[in-house]
């Protein structure tokens, strides 16, 4: 898959996680706010920059990362990763009623899944994403004042760093590093 491919698939899923929230907008739409995201004036610069970045196809390349965090609860989970992070729900899977769920989160070109499967994933991992406007990802999250978790920003030697830690002792640590 090509980066634009990518770029493609993160607008049709964007359409997607807002028709299924009642707001509905044009692919176009959907490709020109991916672009904008990916730090692009518009979809045909985006476009044109990505094909240039096209690897060859003898090239390893890995396109994406979902690391999957372990979860007990799944009203928990919704409450920090939906409404305090702002992740939006790509897929759930049970494979009956009464299962273990399954689920697919994304927000802005991070992927990560929760599970309630034992085999799966242990608690407490950590995950470090490096992340651009730290600031107002942590400026948007104070707001929420959520009960559970305030992170502050840590000027470190690698970075400016947030970490915040889900209601199953998972980490995540968002850092912004110097280019």
């Amino acid at each position: 898959m090509t980066n634009v491919d990518q770029a493609k698939s993160m607008a049709r899923r964007l359409r997607d996680a807002l028709s299924s929230d009642g707001m509905s907008i044009s692919h176009s739409q959907a490709l020109e706010i991916v672009a904008r995201a990916c730090g692009h004036a518009d979809w045909n610069t985006a476009s044109a920059k990505l094909d240039l970045k096209r690897a060859s196809t003898s090239d390893v390349r890995f396109t994406c990362c979902s690391p999957i965090l372990r979860i007990f609860d799944e009203t928990k989970a919704r409450e920090f990763y939906c409404d305090f992070l702002g992740f939006q729900v790509t897929f759930e899977h049970r494979f009956s009623e009464g299962m273990p769920l399954y689920l697919g989160l994304e927000r802005a070109g991070l992927s990560l899944h929760l599970s309630e499967h034992h085999g799966d994933a242990s608690p407490g991992a950590n995950v470090f994403v490096s992340t651009a406007n730290i600031r107002e990802f942590h400026r948007e999250l104070a707001e929420k004042r959520y009960a559970y978790n305030r992170p502050g920003l840590e000027d470190l030697p690698w970075g400016l760093q947030m970490q915040v830690t889900d209601p199953f002792g998972n980490r995540i640590r968002f850092c912004q590093q110097d280019e």
